[in-house]
C-alpha cells in the first residue's frame, strides 16, 4: 500500500473534523439526541418524523452543494464505475448498519467520544473491514 503524500492534508482534514464534531454537539444540545446518521434516515421513514431529523438529512445534501459554491476550485470525487459494485456496497452497508445498530458516524462520532464500548469495538470492526475490503478488492484487480 502506497501513501499519497501529494494529497496529504492534515489541516483541512483536522477543521472537519472539528466541523463534524461541532455539528454533533450542536444538535445534541439542540435535540437532546445523538447524530447518527442512520438512526436519522430510520426515524424520517418510520412513524418517528421528526422535523429536526428531516432538516439534518437536507443539512447533509445541502452542505456540500453549498461549500461548492463557496470554493472556485474544482472538487474531484472519483466513484466506482460498476452499478452492480456500488449496488452491492450499498445494501452491504445497510444490512451492517443494521447487524451494528448504527452507522460509523453514530458509533465512531458520538459513540467514541461517549467511551462506549459497543461503539469502540464497532468502530474498530468498520476499519478493519475497509482495511480487508481495500485488500481483496485491489487481489482481484477491482478499482475503489
Amino acid at each position: 500500500m502506497i501513501i499519497d503524500i501529494a494529497n496529504f492534508t492534515p489541516i483541512p482534514a483536522f477543521l472537519g473534523g472539528l466541523l463534524i464534531g461541532l455539528g454533533v454537539i450542536i444538535f445534541f444540545i439542540a435535540t437532546g439526541r445523538l447524530a447518527g446518521v442512520s438512526g436519522i434516515s430510520y426515524n424520517v421513514i418510520s412513524n418517528n418524523n421528526r422535523f429536526t431529523n428531516i432538516l439534518f438529512l437536507i443539512g447533509l445534501v445541502i452542505g456540500p452543494i453549498v461549500y461548492k459554491f463557496l470554493i472556485s476550485e474544482n472538487i474531484p470525487f472519483l466513484i466506482n464505475k460498476s452499478y452492480l459494485i456500488i449496488i452491492a456496497g450499498g445494501l452491504l452497508v445497510g444490512l451492517g448498519t443494521k447487524i451494528g445498530s448504527g452507522c460509523t458516524s453514530g458509533h465512531g462520532v458520538c459513540g467514541v467520544s461517549r467511551f462506549s464500548v459497543r461503539s469502540i469495538l464497532a468502530t474498530i470492526l468498520f476499519i478493519f473491514s475497509g482495511i480487508i475490503t481495500v485488500l481483496i478488492m485491489q487481489l482481484y484487480g477491482l478499482t475503489i
